[in-house]
């Protein structure tokens, strides 16, 4: 080699390596102007020990179920490095930083590797990097510059964690924080909505579609239609990456490839899950609740970014049960309903007119959301109406699922209104607990809560107050007779514009009965003379010392429940005879943590004596009655009317059950309520508006609208033996010096219990 050529070489190793170390030195000083802020603020130590995020609350059941979360951006509960499966931790390590434990938050080696072949070869992010940006420094930008500085910040952030927390806790973190969309924010949610199951529970195959989507949720999601082989091919680079780096063999990467893509989406949002009426009507108490009981700074807790754990009454399995019940039932009763409203000309309204029923539909046009963002808008009333005219495209509700169709919004309002309603509470009447909560049908498309909302028409169901007074009170017997014969309270004694003659249903009437076959068979005439013994005053007092909480007119008519009433004041009140006549007020919520499990408050029910627990145990002893002689009868047997799935009962009580029936004027309501020792259960039917309900009583009374959701719901919590649901009898007082032990009429036959009615 010459001397020249020599010369030349030697010029181009200095060249190069003034380039290596000018681009470290380059590269140095960046990092360290950035470690400065010049190129942006930083988080402080405070806020590296505490990264803020947004956290959601968690509604937790009474056997450790989360039923649902409250948040606005972020459906994010973070858990702890302990919940993460081994198959997880390895398949993210394989996949998105082979040398997670060998770096200090920057892989030099990686970061040579994407510069050399300009990214062709992927992005050198380590965890920690990833994790940075996802506490940070969210958002990209398209502006070279501000890539550059973003990346910058990551790097010294990186740095910073690393020093400041554990290899776990930094892919704790990184999981907490990371986004998998559909509400999915955080690993705990991805797994449950994803897999509906804990982290702690997926296997090797569902960690590995989790992981995948690290990559781009969107791009590789398993549930979207046009995303699934993407999400299939980025799994079975997980399996390589795991097979690679020794944590799974050859043959099992193999295998493991071959396995179709499965998931078990279960979506989470404010109308999906259990107990959505029951959560909304938590989120509305939570709200109040931190206003009243702030952080020790003054703050207001807020129940979206918090992360709050509220631990209810609710019982998972129970409620469960219970929105089962009311579907399988309801979804039945409408199909009675729809074919009786094609011979309706008013359908589905009786008893009004063109204007009245015009009426009806200019106020649920009025209360729509669509309407109120219209006028929100500046729209005239002009306008609007021609949007309500105008057919569009809409997702609808049937029993037979959502259907895509088109329609005017006037005509989606008159569909609405054919579909029957309903509720379901049930309380432990020891404790108050409310172990089940059924606010209607389908919260997505029915908002309005059946149980505490709404007050309908008790109809008979409040005949147990009368009774209940006249026994406490006067210490009658079951077994004591009343004339069945009719009978007036003249207007003068109670204050009464004019006379008052209440008549039985069906107009029949006879000779004496005895208080039990009185409430049995629901005779009006005799409540009436039971009330105007006892004063209506006194069993105003007795049913609100019960738990009746709306403004009750203490006037002879409430006897036969023309009053309007929640199912919740309703079965609260029924409570207390089931509990020895001490009133337990309801409870729903046993405590409050904030997001580190302090204990922010307990909860413990009011309670109060009634009833003495005699009478309390009386009061039962006639409800029994209801269901073995009366319009709860058919809970006694297993007979069907020609065949009829609704007048007919296929399930047989053998135990103790204390009830009773409900229907009110023209069969706009129906009720039943059913006690058994340790669960006190109410359900309430009928349609949105009163005129919205069956032409006659064979669907339209209680025992047939009500009885069989209930009915359902006590045959599946019985099926489910976890569950410790009485089906023994109610604990009887010592020396009980009420005559109980009478002869029990019968029916004369089936027919007439079925067509009892109880107005």
């Amino acid at each position: 080699m010459t001397k020249k050529k020599t010369a030349n070489f030697s010029k181009y190793i200095k060249w190069f390596w003034g380039i290596i170390i000018g681009g470290f030195l380059a590269l140095g000083l960046l990092f360290l102007l950035a470690s400065w802020g010049v190129f942006g603020a930083l988080p402080t130590f405070e806020e590296l020990e505490n990264p803020r995020s947004d956290l959601a609350t968690e509604v937790i059941s009474s056997d450790g179920k989360t039923l649902g979360k409250y948040y606005v951006n972020a459906n994010r509960t973070p858990i702890q490095y302990k919940d993460l499966p081994e198959n997880l931790i390895k398949a993210v390590v394989a996949t998105e930083d082979e040398r997670f434990y060998e770096h200090s938050g920057i892989d030099f080696r990686g970061t040579a590797r994407a510069v050399a072949n300009l990214g062709r070869s992927g992005g050198a992010s380590t965890i920690t990097q990833q994790l940075a940006k996802n506490l940070f420094n969210r958002g990209g930008s398209s502006n070279i510059f501000k890539r550059l500085s973003q990346k910058l910040k990551e790097w010294v952030v990186a740095v910073k964690l690393e020093r400041q927390y554990t290899k776990e806790e930094i892919v704790t973190m990184y999981f907490n924080t990371q986004d998998f969309i559909f509400n999915a924010v955080g690993i705990r949610s991805a797994a449950r909505i994803y897999f509906g199951k804990e982290p702690k529970d997926l296997d090797l195959q569902e960690s590995a579609i989790l992981v995948a989507m690290l990559k781009n949720p969107r791009q590789f999601n398993p549930h979207r239609e046009r995303s699934k082989d993407k999400s299939l091919a980025r799994r079975n680079v997980v399996f390589g990456q795991m097979e690679k780096n020794g944590f799974i063999t050859e043959q099992e990467k193999d295998s493991l490839q071959k396995l179709p893509l499965k998931i078990n989406f279960t979506p989470e949002s404010h109308s999906d899950g259990l107990a959505t009426y029951f959560r909304e009507h938590l989120r509305n108490y939570l709200k109040e609740w931190a206003k009243e009981h702030p952080k020790a700074n003054g703050e207001e807790y807020n129940i979206y970014r918090d992360g709050l754990k509220v631990y209810t009454t609710i019982d998972s399995r129970m409620q469960q049960y219970a929105e089962e019940a009311v579907v399988e039932h309801i979804s039945n009763l409408q199909t009675y309903f729809d074919k009786e409203q094609k011979r309706n000309k008013t359908a589905p309204f009786y008893d009004i007119d063109k204007r009245e029923i015009e009426g009806i539909l200019r106020r649920a046009k009025l209360n729509s959301d669509r309407y109120k963002r219209l006028k929100a808008g500046g729209k005239s009333e002009k306008e609007i109406d021609e949007v309500f005219n105008t057919a569009t495209d809409m997702r609808i509700f049937t029993w037979k699922g959502e259907r895509d169709t088109v329609m005017t919004p006037y005509d989606s309002i008159r569909h609405y209104k054919y579909f029957l309603r309903s509720g379901l509470v049930s309380i432990e009447p020891q404790t108050g607990h409310i172990k089940a909560w059924v606010g209607g049908i389908n919260h997505k498309y029915f908002k309005y809560d059946a149980v505490e909302q709404q007050k309908r028409q008790v109809g008979s169901t409040f005949k147990p107050f009368v009774y209940a007074t006249a026994i406490n009170q006067l210490k009658m017997s079951p077994c004591d007779k009343l004339p069945n014969t009719p009978y007036t309270i003249p207007k003068e004694k109670y204050g009464m514009p004019e006379d008052w003659t209440p008549k039985n249903a069906g107009g029949k009437y006879g000779e004496e009965l005895t208080l039990k076959d009185a409430l049995a068979q629901s005779v009006n005439v005799i409540t009436a003379q039971l009330i105007d013994k006892v004063s209506p005053i006194n069993v105003v007092r007795l049913a609100e010392s019960a738990g009746i909480t709306s403004k009750l007119e203490a006037n002879p008519s409430i006897a036969l429940g023309a009053i309007d009433l929640s199912l919740m004041e309703m079965v609260s009140a029924y409570s207390t005879f089931a509990n020895k006549g001490l009133r337990v007020s309801p409870l729903m919520v046993t405590r409050i943590e904030d997001k580190n499990g302090t204990v922010l408050q307990e909860f413990v029910p009011e309670t109060k004596e009634v009833l003495s627990e005699e009478s309390a145990y009386v009061i039962l002893d006639l409800m029994k009655g209801v269901t073995q002689i009366g319009s709860g009868a058919r809970l006694r047997s297993n007979y069907t009317s020609g065949g009829d799935a609704v007048t007919g009962f296929p399930y047989r009580f053998t135990n103790p059950i204390a009830g009773k029936t409900g229907t009110s004027q023209n069969q706009s309501d129906g009720w039943f309520m059913g006690i058994v020792p340790n669960l006190a259960t109410g359900v309430w039917t009928g349609g949105e508006d009163r005129a919205t309900h069956f032409a006659g009583l064979r669907y339209g009374q209680g025992a047939t609208m009500s009885l069989p959701t209930w009915a359902i719901f006590m045959r599946k919590c019985y099926e489910d033996k976890t569950l410790d649901v009485s089906k023994g009898n109610f604990e009887k007082p010592k020396n009980v010096s009420i005559n109980l032990d009478c002869s029990k009429t019968e029916s004369s036959n089936e027919e007439e219990n079925l067509n009892d009615t109880d107005f």
